[in-house]
């Protein structure tokens, strides 16, 4: 399943180490957003590592959108950028 994420984490620290798990799950489309195509276990295991480092109460704000085969096919990229995220056989955790 095709899952976009996006976040804003207002410590640059934590901004970090988000972006450097997502980064071996899916790739970095935009500054602060990614495509991550994933069977169901390893999406389970992102979502918990993602709510462990978030920090609610200091303003971080993470948005996770599954998006179906028929959103895949209709998903549009304008201008440069990588093709949509397909799917990885190994993770690096």
């Amino acid at each position: 399943m095709l899952y976009l994420i996006s976040y804003d984490i207002s410590v640059d620290q934590r901004r970090l180490k988000i972006a450097k798990l997502l980064e071996g799950y899916g790739q970095r489309v935009l500054e602060s957003v990614f495509e991550c195509d994933l069977e169901v276990n390893a999406y389970r295991q992102l979502r918990q590592k993602l709510s462990r480092l978030i920090d609610v109460a200091e303003g971080d704000r993470l948005r996770i959108y599954q998006l179906c085969g028929m959103c895949r096919r209709n998903a549009e990229i304008i201008g440069e950028g990588p093709p949509l995220e397909t799917s990885h056989e190994v993770y690096i955790f």
